[in-house]
């Protein structure tokens, strides 16, 4: 769908009055942060023999399905929530068995998992799995607590108190039309309330975003940072298959300036999960992480693991790397952030899934608390209490200083120095001697200028072992309702061609890992425009970080549209 449409040039009706329904608490978004804030609730309900109801709101199709992960899962955060979960059937079935960290040339590589590095590195007592899979496991458990979970119920819209504080949210607006006018089917959604209302939409999502700016919740935290993670899960052979490896690399195709890396798990049922991550403070605007990845896959070390399988699924989704120092204050009148919404993801790890848990839990008890005192719309200031000291504070500790080194000394001597700072760190209970460093600037705000680049000549797709972006958006089950107002919205339409396309190339075309954008020209390479293909977003929010003028907002859908992630 291709649709220049801007918040200036729709005209929406007049709002129509909506029905409400009320719960004690209401959560945004069935990851795992969300779910395991409501699994909590209900274990703490019937421990104490009280009734609290509980509605979780998912904007994907189904629990699962906008949910993407590597992903090699620390189980210790899910083992506070359910200390069974194995005799459960838990779907995390293949523990893993070997790690390889290699670095990366043109052709060749060095394998330096020899070197020192805190326990906490090593993937020992972890498993690979899917992601989508246990959350879609996680809300079983939790409907069979009674909770309520609405899938393809998109929350568009926060609903603020008469004393400012946020009271719930609206979800389940069908049926406006590309012009913002009522189609026949038009239905103006439910008002949610809740006594208290949890954010877990995930990595830069649309309410948060819109609490964080109200509440000034980042105003003492450093800007957050992101990276890109592009993400193939394939099938192969049987001779091919090696149950529990994990292969992470760094280094080709990136330059020493560039942040990511990458990895590589084998799982399942002949299952392979390779996927690349570009930290989003790049400075070269031709550079495009959907195809540098691409790249990465022929080499020897990535082909090796791929030839004679079958690419199966494809997705893209922002990450959250900002660490310690980049999580913005975690409360607000009537609600809280969870999960990645507040930033919990430790970079050097790759992982975050548990610390998601872990704050939906944390997040579960305060309320739980705040509600038996017959509290409602206030701060739950517990959970912000319990945070300084936790597990998931523990965690971020040791390693806040891994990711602004890289962006100050390179990917060579900053990974030496962060390794160095987390190896004291984490011996120091956290203490470090750079204190904590600063990130200073956003990701949008890192963009070089595009006279002081050259274009990046990527190698053609082979079909083989890499693929263009159509055929990957294929896989990924995308799918939008056509006649709906564009939910990539332009705050200024003039600024693509007029500022973007002269001063940084117009990066849009290639940070974008699904095709979402196109400078179109006539034939004789006059008269640019700028075309955004909405139907093929896959949800991912890199627009909405990278773009340099910050003139793109991304906004939800009708509920359901969007990736449909098999075993992601």
């Amino acid at each position: 769908m291709a649709d220049g449409l801007t918040p200036e040039t729709q005209t929406a009706p007049a709002e129509e009055a909506r029905e409400a329904m009320e719960y004690d608490v209401v959560i945004v978004g069935a990851g795992p942060a969300g779910l395991s804030a409501a699994i909590r609730l209900k274990q703490l309900a019937a421990e104490a023999g009280r009734e609290v109801s509980v509605a979780v709101l998912e904007k994907g199709s189904e629990v699962g399905a906008h949910i993407l992960s590597g992903a090699v899962f620390d189980p210790s955060g899910l083992a506070e929530l359910f200390p069974d979960w194995k005799a459960m059937g838990a779907p995390l079935e293949t523990p893993v068995t070997r790690d390889r960290f290699l670095v990366l040339g043109p052709q060749g590589q060095a394998d330096i998992g020899w070197l020192p590095q805190p326990g906490f590195m090593k993937n020992h007592g972890c498993y690979i799995g899917s992601l989508g899979n246990l959350c879609r496991w996680m809300a079983e458990q939790a409907e069979g607590l009674g909770v309520e979970i609405y899938p393809g119920m998109a929350a568009s819209q926060v609903v603020f108190g008469d004393s400012g504080e946020v009271k719930g949210v609206v979800a389940g607006v069908f049926g406006v039309g590309r012009d913002g006018q009522h189609k026949p089917d038009y239905q103006p959604g439910i008002e949610l309330h809740g006594k208290y209302v949890m954010i877990g939409e995930g990595v830069r999502g649309s309410l948060a975003k819109t609490l964080i700016a109200q509440f000034e919740l980042d105003d003492e935290s450093e800007p957050q940072k992101f990276g890109i993670g592009v993400k193939e899960l394939w099938q192969v052979p049987p001779e091919k298959f090696q149950p529990g490896l994990v292969q992470h690399t760094m280094g080709w195709p990136l330059d020493n300036a560039t942040g990511g890396g990458s990895w590589l798990y084998h799982f399942g049922d002949h299952y392979v999960s390779v996927g690349f991550v570009v930290h989003l403070n790049y400075k070269n605007p031709y550079l495009s992480p959907f195809d540098e990845f691409q790249r990465f896959k022929t080499h020897p070390a990535v082909r090796e693991h791929l030839e004679g399988g079958r690419r199966i699924a494809y997705g893209a989704r922002a990450i959250v790397e900002g660490g310690l120092q980049s999580v913005p204050r975690l409360v607000f009148p009537g609600g809280v952030l969870i999960g990645d919404s507040a930033g919990f993801v430790n970079v050097p790890r790759i992982k975050g899934s548990h610390n998601a848990i872990r704050s939906g839990k944390m997040a579960a008890d305060a309320a739980f608390a705040a509600l038996g005192e017959g509290r409602a719309g206030d701060r739950l200031d517990a959970y912000q209490a319990a945070f300084k000291g936790s597990k998931i504070w523990k965690d971020l500790a040791p390693v806040r200083n891994v990711k602004p080194m890289l962006a100050r000394f390179g990917n060579f001597l900053g990974t030496i120095l962060g390794g160095i700072d987390m190896m004291t760190a984490s011996m120091l209970g956290g203490f470090s001697l750079f204190g904590t460093l600063r990130h200073g600037k956003t990701d949008a705000a890192s963009t070089g200028r595009a006279r002081d680049y050259k274009p990046i000549a990527y190698p053609k797709p082979d079909g083989v072992i890499s693929f263009d972006k159509l055929s990957s958006v294929f896989l990924s089950n995308t799918n939008h309702e056509e006649d709906q107002p564009s939910h990539l919205r332009l705050i200024d339409p003039t600024i693509p061609i007029r500022v973007n396309l002269p001063e940084f190339a117009e990066p849009a075309q290639r940070y974008c890992p699904a095709g979402v954008y196109e400078v179109l020209r006539d034939e004789d390479g006059s008269n640019p425009r700028f075309q955004i293909n909405a139907q093929n977003c896959v949800h991912c929010k890199t627009c909405d970080i990278k773009d340099p003028s910050q003139n793109i907002v991304w906004t939800t859908p009708e509920g359901g549209g969007g990736p449909n992630y098999p075993n992601m």
